[in-house]
């Protein structure tokens, strides 16, 4: 007998992993697949960003973040050197993730917790949930979508046994290589290879002892060639992940190559382990199309970034959160199928304009390669050399800003125009990216603000629609009874606060259950089943009337 589950997941990285852990806490079961084992040779990410920190915070794993297993009290600073024993043009200063303050926008700040300390705590929440099974070593060999459900064959890679199962949806969180995606026939737009670069995880102990330069999470290096590679600390105690960074020429690079690399890094020949090596191409490409039927993509499966700025994972959490109820909407049957397409709708225009920033940052941190410093920087000593270096230096501190400090990525992103927002009329303000102005203008993540020392407004989003009361006078009786009607997840919350209601502008705002202003306004409701209706995809035009 096959069988049957609501949502099948293809791929266990932290997107998949995410989609996992959120659908269950929304009482949606799931089966994950993946055909690796649990075990990351080569962390692909390492910052969770503010926006995915506050989707932790919602499913109160912060604390298994913190623990994970970086260490918190390293220091975090950003430092472009000649090598670590030669000259440091610059230097961005940061706390450790233990001192790091969080900033006004949000009850979180962005954590360090690279991949092979992440995966595990998505991994532990998603099976805490009780309806998220995952097995791994275990990988998809077709499918098939039959309108009305999906049927997938997959095989065990212990002992090479098929089998079938059927699901309501099928999500392809397979990487940028995905299976899902190619068998689908989605094509991906944009820049197939901006760089071959290698990376090789190494281990040595006490590391800073070797070398000159003051610690640091992350060194660039800068060579009479420009920007050649980095080293980044993996867990701030004896790990770290170099990267050569090639150029569009691929090119298989040997062990003792990257050994002469490390080396000439460092500025001298030293003792240090290489526990792997991966070849990776960076890429800037975004899917066409992120569903087909019953099927959807979501992570890299849907859009290749390069890791400048540390947009990808984070744009793919985002994903995740986005998708997750609303597929929870369809199977409990009160979202209707617009709300299926908003998925790609809204999340596609954020891909294009954070893959498109991570290019752009990547071009800034090269950008050495196109206009070299004065061969003079790199030997000798004297007023003139040091000076020519502190220019040098200034200059690539101010290109490498925006990277640092983006706040209004993962914090400003807008779905305009979205068939489930209803607008207000309000202009849309311009999209900033060092910078984040909160807004309840409906699309944009709805405000934070501290209710008391320890509630964030943010605490009250996730499970339901939240109608935000501002004004206790305010009859709102009927979208509660309209959504009681349909079954619609809803709640009301008055707030009495004049620093939230200033913030969020208007007497009622209501908030979707991923965060998401959905509708707002200053008078009584009269249409609350067509608000409704429009918000949850059951029509994707609706005659709404206010008094």
């Amino acid at each position: 007998m096959t069988d049957r589950i609501p949502v099948l997941i293809v791929g266990g990285g932290p997107v998949g992993l995410a989609l996992a852990g959120d659908l269950g806490w929304r009482g949606i079961e799931s089966v994950l697949v993946e055909a690796r084992g649990e075990t990351i040779f080569q962390p692909k990410m390492d910052m969770v960003g503010i926006r995915s920190m506050e989707f932790c915070r919602r499913w109160g794993i912060v604390e298994d973040v913190y623990s994970a297993g970086y260490n918190r009290d390293y220091i975090q600073d950003c430092a472009w050197v000649t090598d670590l024993n030669g000259y440091e043009f610059g230097r961005e200063f940061f706390p450790t993730p233990r001192e790091e303050k969080t900033p006004p926008q949000s009850p979180q700040h962005r954590e360090r917790c690279p991949q092979n300390f992440f995966d595990p705590v998505l991994r532990k929440f998603a099976r805490s949930t009780g309806k998220s099974e995952i097995r791994y070593r275990t990988e998809l060999v077709s499918f098939v979508d039959h309108g009305d459900f999906v049927t997938a064959t997959l095989r065990s890679r212990e002992d090479g046994a098929e089998y079938t199962v059927e699901a309501d949806f099928m999500v392809g969180c397979d990487g940028g290589d995905s299976r899902v995606r190619e068998d689908l026939g989605i094509e991906m737009s944009g820049e197939g290879a901006l760089t071959y670069t290698s990376n090789a995880i190494i281990r040595c102990e006490n590391l800073e002892s070797l070398h000159t330069m003051d610690p640091a999470y992350r060194y660039i290096f800068i060579g009479p060639e420009g920007t050649w590679a980095t080293l980044v600390a993996i867990n701030g105690r004896d790990q770290w992940r170099f990267s050569l960074i090639g150029d569009e020429s691929q090119r298989e690079v040997s062990e003792e190559e990257m050994r002469t690399a490390i080396n000439r890094a460092m500025g001298r020949e030293f003792e240090f382990e290489i526990l792997s090596i991966l070849p990776w191409v960076r890429r800037q490409l975004v899917a066409d199309q992120y569903r087909k039927g019953r099927i959807f993509i979501a992570g890299d499966a849907a859009h290749l970034t390069s890791p400048t700025g540390g947009f990808g994972m984070n744009t793919g959490l985002l994903d995740a959160v986005n998708l997750s109820w609303k597929l929870a909407a369809s199977l409990e049957g009160w979202g209707g199928e617009a709300l299926l397409d908003s998925y790609e709708y809204e999340q596609r225009p954020v891909a294009i304009r954070n893959v498109t920033e991570a290019g752009d940052n990547l071009k800034r941190m090269l950008g050495p390669r196109v206009a070299q410093p004065r061969p003079e920087v790199f030997d000798g000593d004297g007023p003139e050399t040091d000076a020519a270096r502190r220019e040098y230096g200034d200059a690539y501190t101010d290109a490498m800003k925006r990277e640092w400090f983006s706040i209004g990525i993962h914090l400003g992103y807008v779905y305009e125009g979205s068939p489930v927002v209803i607008p207000d009329g309000t202009v849309l303000p311009p999209l900033t990216v060092q910078s984040h102005e909160q807004s309840a203008r409906p699309g944009h993540r709805a405000p934070h603000v501290w209710l008391d020392p320890q509630r964030s407004i943010l605490d009250e989003f996730g499970r339901d629609y939240v109608c935000l009361r501002f004004d206790p006078n305010l009859d709102v009786a009927g979208l509660e009874m309209a959504a009681a009607v349909e079954g619609i997840p809803f709640r009301v919350v008055d707030v009495e606060h004049r620093e939230a209601a200033e913030l969020y502008g208007t007497r009622l705002v209501l908030v979707r259950p991923d965060g998401q202003v959905a509708w707002r306004s200053n008078e009584p409701v009269v249409d609350a089943a067509g608000i409704l209706s429009r918000i949850t995809g059951v029509t994707e035009q609706a005659t709404l009337a206010v008094a």
